[in-house]
């Protein structure tokens, strides 16, 4: 198995959306691990001591403090290693063209202004009313996502808070009602999820294998009971009369940039 570390000087996030970004388009398994905060020489000798046995294995760095990265390409040149530096190629044509000089500083991506912390009040806002956990923050959402298990709510949820938003998910269960508030909020910022029947089977089939709970004994991969699930969920879509968007082997970049466009408007 391949693995890719995504190092960095700072929280080390951008590191590991490019490797991540990389790992998406093989098929293979690719493992990922994020190393952030290698701001010394210490630090950086530590990690490559526990690489250093390893085959199969790659180096994605947003580091930027010369000495420290330096120190790594070294190291990696020596052991044989594949390091890959995303930013310096972008900093040195910026640099060298219009002859200005970078700042060096780990974390600038990440500086604590506003658009930070709304951002991290977002997340702990999907968080804290992911999937039906609490119905308290339907008034102040910016986007409430409705739909049957395993439609992408709550990584549509994750992706959309990382934007600054605030999500609330709300499962659609036959035997558990949803809230009326749900349908006393405005409708511009409810969001209804549907998927391919057939596409949701194999979806919940999977999730089921993973969790390795073998023979389904609860109805959650029946093809009846999922078609009673479906109809009951359009039966809520058209009370709500909202927007719906098909998530059937759409990416969730792909479902974000429709809901986006569509509360702009």
């Amino acid at each position: 198995m391949l693995s890719i570390y995504a190092i960095s000087d700072s929280i080390g996030e951008t590191a590991e959306l490019v490797a991540k970004g990389i790992a998406s388009q093989f098929s293979e398994e690719i493992h990922i691990t994020r190393v952030p905060y290698l701001k010394t020489l210490k630090n950086a000798q530590k990690f490559i001591d526990t690489i250093k046995e390893e085959k199969n294995l790659i180096i994605i760095s947003t580091i930027i403090l010369s000495e420290v990265k330096e120190f790594l390409v070294e190291k990696c040149v020596e052991l044989n290693l594949c390091y890959i530096s995303v930013l310096s190629p972008g900093i040195n044509i910026i640099s060298q063209k219009f002859n200005i000089k970078p700042a060096f500083k780990p974390g600038n991506i990440w500086s604590m202004d506003d658009e930070y912390y709304k951002r991290i009040s977002a997340i702990e806002f999907a968080i804290q009313y992911d999937d039906s956990k609490d119905y308290n923050g339907l008034d102040i959402a910016d986007i409430v996502l409705v739909g049957l298990s395993r439609t992408s709510k709550t990584p549509l949820s994750m992706y959309l808070a990382y934007k600054g938003l605030k999500v609330i998910n709300i499962p659609l269960i036959p035997e558990i009602p949803p809230p009326q508030k749900l349908f006393e909020i405005d409708k511009r910022k409810v969001i209804a999820l549907t998927i391919d029947p057939l596409k949701l089977i194999e979806i919940r089939k999977h999730r089921l294998e993973k969790l390795g709970w073998g023979i389904n004994t609860s109805g959650y991969t029946d093809d009846q009971r999922i078609l009673e699930e479906f109809d009951y969920a359009d039966v809520i879509f058209k009370r709500i009369n909202c927007k719906k968007i098909d998530v059937t082997d759409r990416a969730i970049e792909d479902t974000a940039l429709i809901i986006l466009d569509t509360i702009k408007k």
